[in-house]
């Protein structure tokens, strides 16, 4: 296999496609996001993109058939709008290969026509939190104005430290290469596979995009993860009972 190897899967034409990245990271926000929206919209996965930047893993299905671990990208029309959305179980494992796969998937991104480009994923709030809010960052101030609109924060100094991986990169690369980009991070506590903030950042792109979805497979999985919480609260009082109930930024 080539270093890095693209399967053309299907060809179709797109109009005017926006390009959507939702590989794993804080709480797996932007996974969640990206395969709730293609398991509510009709979608046609049109590439594979291995590379041995990935882990040198396959993936079992629930048949028990194996396959070499794998990005893809999945064609998606959605009330009348386009969009191209990356999904995967895993990033690069090497900066250098965090930029070759980016260069990689922003190199798809234009061959199907896209111009605009989100990355989606989470921001570590450190503790478990009740409201969850959605923070931006963009590559021009027109695309900041357009994310406030839709109840986009944007806080000065956050994310510390920056966006790393494939979602810094969307903007990084991508605004050099002229896409007009933005990335969404839901507000999670970091701990858990947190479909709340994935919610919330859906919501902002339902918005934005004016389509429609249902959440209802998101809300069961919030449930289990509330009852996840309930437990790990309950473990740390019985180790911890000193400890306040609203003071939970060391489980982990």
């Amino acid at each position: 296999m080539d270093a890095l190897d693209i399967e053309v899967v299907a060809d179709v034409e797109l109009d005017d496609p926006v390009f959507l990245e939702g590989l794993p990271g804080v709480g797996h926000v932007g996974k969640l996001a990206a395969e709730h929206l293609l398991e509510e919209l009709e979608s046609t996965l049109v590439r594979r993109v291995y590379s041995n930047d990935l882990p040198p893993q396959v993936d079992v299905g629930d048949d028990g058939v194996a396959e070499l671990t794998h990005a893809e990208f999945h064609a998606v029309e959605a009330d009348g709008r386009d969009l191209l959305i990356l999904t995967g179980d895993h990033q690069a494992q090497s900066n250098e290969g965090h930029y070759r796969m980016a260069d990689a998937f922003l190199d798809l991104a234009a061959e199907f026509g896209c111009e605009s480009a989100y990355a989606l994923g989470g921001v570590p709030t450190g503790e478990l939190i009740e409201e969850y809010s959605v923070l931006g960052a963009a590559t021009s101030e027109s695309r900041v104005e357009a994310l406030q609109d839709v109840g986009v924060e944007f806080r000065e100094d956050e994310p510390a430290g920056g966006i790393v991986g494939v979602s810094g990169l969307v903007l990084g690369l991508g605004g050099r290469r002229g896409f007009d980009a933005a990335c969404l991070m839901g507000e999670t506590s970091g701990y858990l596979v947190d479909p709340k903030s994935a919610r919330a950042v859906l919501e902002v792109l339902v918005e934005l995009f004016e389509i429609e979805i249902e959440y209802e497979s998101l809300e069961e999985r919030a449930d289990e993860m509330e009852d996840v919480i309930e437990k790990i609260q309950q473990m740390e009082q019985q180790q911890t009972p000193q400890m306040a109930d609203d003071d939970l930024r060391y489980i982990g």
